[in-house]
């Protein structure tokens, strides 16, 4: 959807307020109704097909937080954009907890009013792609906390929608904190197994012989301290499925007892002679290149081809950086509900830092950082001071190459600027723009001028 298809309904009871947002919105390429009151606002809502709403909160009849109610009644995903005076932020915050996306105090900067727009349509649209693939892909599939809706996750969704239901093995492949795990719990959840038990071992945890006990249990007396009968792992996770993690960090000794468990269905306790059979679904993964490890002679070749007869990769933070602002917005959600705090959104200066970001822990980090950053605010807004200071430092630095030099012009500076934002975002528009400050109708004009 284009600007020159969205329509904004501009609510507000201050005729002359009223114009000035519809002058500058109609600048920018949106399709602007007016309504002088809040229930001429939800029966316009009710009859007509409206984008987004800026509603202002005090109106001498039905007034803003009565009609975001109304609103959302009617169509709960519709952005709602609050207007107030500064005297009343703390009504807005209210209305953020009740449904709002942002607010905006009057008089309203035309600036920020148009990124503020173009925040809350790119947000809306990138949750009803999440939305919209995950229905196409099965209503019944459960992606639990899988967030994300840039081209590598959809192709994600869909080769899990397809690899689930099977009883195929699967191995996740992927950067340290990438989300390995949840997709593995996704597999479960969505096979025919999924009212079995789902295991978990991380490899590189344990020591060769403590790994072997924890997946293969052991009888009395089979070493030194092993004082009564224990059932492994894979024991645990019959009719189920074991989920190995790391498992590229597994000795050729285990890694040949897996192979006959993958093979044949059996084994035997540590220290027992009983056959033991099982019937278990294998999801490995790791952050190693198997295959490379495999040719090298590093890891067992028979049991590599064994673990991938489905690869899963899942692709570093910093390839899908149209995800960050998704996967930050909801571990704000999430650690503002743990630790009782009324955080609403990141400043522009904030998003645009963790969106610039390249976060070598991927979304382990990333959600560490979130977490750091509700627990230091002390406002409604995360801000540039709450973020760790890797985060930052690499907001400053990226700057630096924008600092005027000797003999360059006004005109020419700005050239760089834009080209070297847009070279920094694989030339995403919508983002560059959020980083320059401007709108993306306003970025578009200036390539235009340009002839970039």
């Amino acid at each position: 959807m284009t600007k020159r298809n969205h329509t904004i309904l501009v609510v507000d009871d201050d005729t002359a307020h009223r114009t000035m947002l519809k002058a500058h919105l109609g600048a920018e390429g949106f399709e602007v109704i007016e309504a002088d009151d809040g229930d001429v606002a939800v029966h316009l809502v009710k009859e007509r097909e409206i984008d987004l709403v800026l509603l202002d909160l005090k109106m001498q009849r039905v007034g803003g937080i009565e009609a975001l109610q109304a609103i959302r009644e009617i169509r709960s995903a519709l952005p709602v954009i609050i207007l107030t005076a500064f005297s009343s932020v703390e009504s807005a915050v209210e209305a953020m907890k009740k449904g709002a996306f942002d607010y905006l105090t009057k008089p309203v900067d035309a600036e920020e009013l148009a990124l503020t727009v173009s925040r809350a349509f790119d947000f809306d649209r990138l949750q009803r792609e999440n939305e919209a693939l995950k229905e196409r892909l099965g209503e019944k599939f459960d992606f639990g906390q899988i967030v994300g809706a840039s081209r590598p996750m959809r192709d994600l969704y869909e080769t899990l929608a397809l690899v689930a239901p099977s009883d195929a093995t699967v191995l996740i492949t992927g950067e340290s904190g990438t989300g390995k795990e949840l997709i593995a719990n996704a597999v479960h959840q969505n096979s025919p197994r999924a009212g079995g038990s789902f295991i978990k071992v991380n490899c590189a945890a344990l020591h060769e012989n403590l790994l072997e006990s924890e997946l293969f249990g052991h009888e009395k007396g089979a070493f030194t301290g092993a004082g009564e009968r224990r059932r492994g792992r894979f024991e645990m996770a019959d009719k189920g499925t074991l989920f190995l993690d790391e498992i590229g960090d597994m000795s050729a000794t285990t890694q040949a007892k897996i192979l006959r468990v993958l093979q044949d269905e059996e084994f035997e306790r540590l220290g027992g002679t009983k056959t033991l059979k099982v019937d278990v679904r294998v999801v490995a993964a790791t952050h190693k290149d198997l295959d490379k490890m495999a040719k090298e002679g590093a890891f067992r070749q028979d049991l590599f081809f064994r673990l991938n007869v489905v690869p899963l990769h899942l692709p570093a933070l910093r390839e899908r950086p149209e995800d960050i602002a998704l996967l930050a917005e909801h571990f704000l959600k999430q650690y503002s509900a743990k630790n009782r705090k009324d955080i609403r959104s990141f400043q522009s200066e904030a998003l645009e830092a963790l969106i610039t970001f390249d976060w070598p822990g991927n979304i382990r980090e990333l959600e560490n950082a979130i977490e750091r950053a509700v627990i230091l605010c002390p406002a409604e807004q995360i801000t540039l001071r709450e973020l760790p200071p890797a985060v930052r430092q690499g907001a400053e630095n990226a700057e630096r190459p924008l600092v005027p030099r000797p003999g360059i012009t006004l005109k020419q500076m700005e050239k760089e600027m834009i080209i070297v934002t847009l070279q920094k975002v694989d030339g995403n528009r919508t983002r560059a723009a959020q980083i320059l400050g401007v709108s993306r109708q306003t970025l578009q004009n200036k390539l235009k001028d340009y002839d970039l």
